[in-house]
């Protein structure tokens, strides 16, 4: 009887999970002919996506069970706000298509104007994880929805993780987008949601296309790791050089500290705006995510000319405090020696000259 009970009961959790599992809203794998593509990636070993250099997932000495026990119950102070975060509500579709701008939207979502190029980077605006009562945004941060949005050249997507491709989000954005620029592989979920192949352009690092009418973009590396389910590393992560005739854009997607941020300074001598991951780090992932101290460092290796950091401000992904990333982009700017703009969610950041907030010297 109690064994009867125990697989029943056990049958039961399967079946849930399983069909947890198959909602829409994770996607699909790549198969077929874009999984016979990402077999002639450099960067896959036969099974998954892999780093230029050796990665652990875990870089302390606890159990990913025990860090997720840790992070789910152990007390964590002020990581989330106790009021709403200052937030502007902008009018999008009425900014000038003749200036170019940056408008950021919390975390690592933002909206730029590139000699009238319209460029929409990993756009979350319901919700960053499979349930709504996880992972939620912080009180003010949710003011911008899809509809708020103007029409988008180009749909930026980094990598598949959910706090940066957010299914009701992009399903909401398909019939006013023209093109999606995104990593080997991550055309399969949306290709799932009925994004026409036609639309999708999927790199690898170092793949390049022309876009026209002076505009350019380039897939440059990042260390980090992807996947929606169990699934791990089926699909790339990238970061994106976005060239327009007027400057150059590197839009940074996650990762932790390597070699590939003097690589791409090298290559691309003329960055003009470098967009940094800066927030939901933690000594336990310590290789996936940019800990504060290298923060400085990126930015000197990289070379752009000022910076804009991300993925803070809007999530509670990690135990450091919310606040902590706005700290560690001013120390940055000391240490490199570089200006770093300081926005709030929805303020207009025009590029043509100097605007908001900007630490020269801390």
């Amino acid at each position: 009887m109690v064994t009867a009970i125990f697989f029943t009961v056990f049958f039961l959790i399967c079946n849930a999970g399983a069909l947890f599992l198959g909602q829409p809203s994770f996607g699909k794998i790549p198969h077929g002919a874009r999984l016979e593509r990402i077999k002639q990636s450099p960067h896959y070993d036969g099974k998954q996506f892999v780093n230029e250099e050796e990665t652990l997932f875990m870089t302390g000495n606890k159990s990913t069970l025990a860090v997720w026990r840790e992070f789910m119950f152990n007390t964590k102070q002020q990581t989330v706000p106790d009021t709403a975060l200052p937030a502007i509500k902008t009018d999008l579709k009425k900014l000038p298509g003749d200036k170019d701008w940056v408008v950021w939207f919390g975390h690592s979502s933002y909206l730029l104007n590139l000699s009238g190029k319209k460029i929409l980077v990993d756009p979350v605006f319901y919700k960053g994880s499979p349930v709504s009562f996880a992972n939620k945004m912080f009180k003010g941060t949710d003011i911008y929805k899809p509809a708020d949005m103007p029409d988008i050249d180009y749909l930026v997507i980094t990598h598949d993780h959910w706090d940066h491709l957010d299914y009701e989000t992009v399903v909401e954005l398909e019939p006013r987008v023209k093109k999606v620029v995104t990593a080997l592989g991550v055309g399969s979920h949306l290709e799932y949601w009925r994004y026409p192949v036609e639309k999708l352009l999927e790199f690898d690092w170092w793949e390049s296309m022309d876009l026209g009418d002076g505009n350019r973009v380039t897939a440059t590396p990042a260390r980090h790791f992807s996947g929606r389910d169990l699934n791990k590393n089926k699909t790339f992560w990238a970061s994106f050089i976005y060239e327009s005739p007027k400057r150059t854009v590197w839009i940074g997607g996650d990762g932790g500290y390597g070699k590939h941020f003097k690589q791409i300074g090298e290559k691309f001598r003329n960055i003009d705006l470098g967009i940094m991951e800066n927030g939901q780090y933690n000594p336990d992932w310590a290789q996936i995510h940019t800990m504060p101290e290298y923060l400085g460092k990126e930015m000197t290796e990289l070379g752009a000319k000022r910076y804009l950091t991300v993925h803070h401000s809007k999530f509670c992904l990690s135990k450091h405090a919310y606040f902590e990333p706005l700290e560690n982009a001013k120390r940055a700017a000391k240490e490199s020696g570089k200006p770093v703009l300081m926005p709030e969610i929805g303020e207009v950041m025009y590029l043509d000259e100097p605007a908001g907030i900007i630490f020269n010297d801390i």
